[in-house]
């Protein structure tokens, strides 16, 4: 698709929403995937007998596929269209889970090598990442600038709506079914993803005439790979989501561990964390549209997140290790202020990413969105390697401490200050 085949100031036809309920729901299905599946870490330690390092790589794995398949599937996506990017990669993402509920799911009496379950979770990210871009792009094609903040955002939900389908329902059928049943259910969602998305998921009809894009205004733009601006944004979005994967890899580790929670509670408390990102993303997408604040949102996300990490790290000094189980209510504030933490962190993605899309402009938003989630998933490989090195070495205070200097870093990358109006305006 060129970019004069859609225009914002043209009304976008009625069945965006179905485009954007389709991606919405392949976004999910991934998800469930590659959300949940660290929900299970602590009964994935135990039923693959893995130590906390072998554990963190185990985790980190999936997304190194993703952070490696990412930037290929958002060049293909700009150059195929989405239809066929989701139609292949949802496919062959649930094949690649098939497999493994066939050969890398521990059963009574068998635990299959660790390569079985590393190779397979490389093999899933790297065909998995095909939906991130593709979905997005129908996002940007789709809808007009001033519903974009919004259906971006109503699109990021998916990954917490995921989220909080896998925790409970994943720990469950690890439980009572082993990982053969994790993998398999897997397997149909990603499948039934697919399947909607090939009812619904086309291309968007010509502008009428009249209101197409005029070729010189999209053709002395820079690609996005050639547009540092772009690049400092896939940065800092890549490097704030670093917080976010160490809750989402090791939160549940967190829990079990220091502050002696039960399944059922870690389950819970990942859970919320999932359903309280949707509901801020949903918020801060119409919110940004209206008031067209999305850099000084995305500085307020980054001073939060700081504010609440070390508060994480001074609740973890002050308990003391070992000691957080020995009072149910220490337990439990340490559950609430990770959740509230969790929140904090998963709340901005939807505003970033439409922010970097608009940058790169809709015919490039694939590529621009494929750099961005290059980088969010090379975090989330990286997190799950350094909190077993933070841990052996200084402890819980020294992750969520770290988790907040990633916060800090990434604030000047995504969003810097505005010029005052009398400058930009000479410029």
């Amino acid at each position: 698709m060129t970019s004069s085949a859609f225009s914002d100031a043209s009304p976008p036809p009625r069945h965006r929403w179905k485009v954007l309920a389709a991606g919405v729901l392949a976004n999910a299905a991934f998800s469930v995937v590659f959300s949940g599946i660290p929900m299970t870490a602590v009964l994935m330690r135990s039923g693959y007998r893995l130590d906390n390092a072998s554990l963190g790589l185990a985790l980190g794995l999936m997304g190194l596929g993703i952070a490696l398949s990412e930037l290929p599937w958002g060049l293909l996506t700009d150059r195929w269209g989405d239809r066929p990017v989701l139609l292949l990669g949802l496919a062959c993402t649930g094949a690649a889970l098939a497999a493994m509920a066939v050969w890398a799911a521990p059963s009574e009496g068998h635990v299959p090598a660790f390569g079985w379950l590393a190779g397979g979770l490389v093999l899933v990210g790297l065909l998995g990442g095909s939906v991130n871009g593709a979905s997005g792009r129908a996002v940007m094609t789709w809808f007009g600038d001033g519903e974009r903040g919004l259906a971006m955002s109503i699109r990021q939900t998916a990954v917490p709506l995921g989220g909080a389908i896998g925790a409970p329902l994943l720990t469950t059928l690890a439980q009572h079914g082993g990982f053969v049943a994790v993998y398999g259910v897997l397997a149909a969602l990603c499948l039934g993803a697919a399947g909607l998305a090939a009812l619904w998921v086309h291309e968007p009809p010509p502008a009428p005439a009249g209101r197409t894009v005029p070729a010189a205004a999209t053709q002395g733009r820079p690609g996005p790979l050639h547009d540092i601006r772009a690049w400092r944004m896939a940065a800092g979005i890549g490097i704030l989501c670093a917080p976010q994967f160490a809750v989402l890899s090791f939160g549940s580790v967190f829990l079990h561990d220091f502050a002696d929670i039960g399944l059922a509670g870690i389950a819970a408390a990942m859970s919320l964390v999932q359903l309280g990102a949707m509901v801020l993303r949903i918020w801060s997408g119409g919110w940004t549209d209206r008031r067209g604040n999305r850099p000084a949102y995305l500085r307020a996300c980054c001073r939060l997140t700081v504010a609440m990490f070390v508060l994480l790290a001074a609740c973890c000094l002050g308990t003391g290790a070992g000691s957080a189980g020995s009072a149910g209510s220490v337990g439990a504030g340490l559950l609430m202020l990770l959740a509230v933490a969790g929140i904090c962190v998963s709340a901005w993605h939807g505003v970033a990413y439409t922010e970097l899309a608009v940058m790169a402009g809709a015919a490039r938003a694939g590529t621009a969105l494929g750099m961005a989630n290059t980088a969010v998933f090379a975090s989330c490989f990286l997190v799950p390697l350094a909190i077993p090195q933070l841990l052996s070495a200084q402890g819980w205070a020294s992750v969520w401490l770290c988790a907040a200097a990633c916060a800090l870093l990434a604030m000047p990358l995504l969003a810097r200050r505005a010029a005052p109006r009398g400058l930009a305006c000479a410029a």
